[in-house]
């Protein structure tokens, strides 16, 4: 119970359902309800299986293709930069392209699936002993991927309490938040490949 309990806080934390839901009403801003309601299972069940595939192969994967995991981070912060340059300078005026579907990218990856919330599922899976410690694990995945989609689920309300003008404000806060976040995740990829080497 310790194991569920400590990963489920540690990967709680790690993607921050509650601070990802002023992203998702900024990215989500001129759709439907119905949209907004599709948005947030399709960004969680990408985040889900996402997560999910690097927890069980991650290491496969990444020695397989020899990247590091400080190279992903990298790639997840300059993906994240150029939705949050989109969202600081729409080029419709307010949102990202009319077509695109953000719930895929940026927010089920890398926003809630990204290097952060991976490694952290991925060292969890290495600690724990035994099939039955890396069954919890994944539990405890799970248990935050629902908390994440009830964050994005109801995140309308607090959009129809804000209201357009604040969503509008909003994204541009959103945006220059994303953009040192990204810088951030660049930083850390970099200083790692500086003192390990890439």
């Amino acid at each position: 119970m310790n194991l569920f309990a400590d990963a489920f806080v540690t990967i709680l934390v790690v993607i921050d359902p509650v601070g990802n839901v002023p992203v998702f009403l900024a990215l989500t801003q001129d759709e439907s309800p119905a949209s907004h309601h599709r948005a947030a299972l399709q960004a969680t069940l990408v985040a889900t299986a996402v997560i999910y595939v690097f927890a069980l192969f991650g290491q496969a994967i990444l020695h397989g293709l020899g990247i590091t995991l400080a190279s992903l981070q990298v790639a997840g912060g300059l993906v994240l930069l150029l939705a949050a340059l989109e969202l600081l300078h729409p080029p419709s005026g307010s949102g990202l392209p009319s077509g695109r579907n953000v719930a895929l990218v940026p927010l089920g990856t890398p926003l809630l699936a990204g290097p952060g919330a991976v490694a952290a599922v991925m060292v969890y899976v290495q600690r724990a002993h035994g099939a039955f410690g890396e069954v919890t694990v994944l539990l405890a995945l799970l248990a935050v991927m629902v908390v994440v989609f009830l964050a994005l689920r109801f995140a309308t309300v607090v959009g129809h309490i804000v209201g357009d003008n604040g969503i509008e404000l909003l994204s541009r806060i959103v945006g220059l938040l994303l953009a040192a976040i990204a810088v951030q995740m660049v930083a850390t990829g970099a200083m790692h490949w500086a003192r390990f080497g890439v």
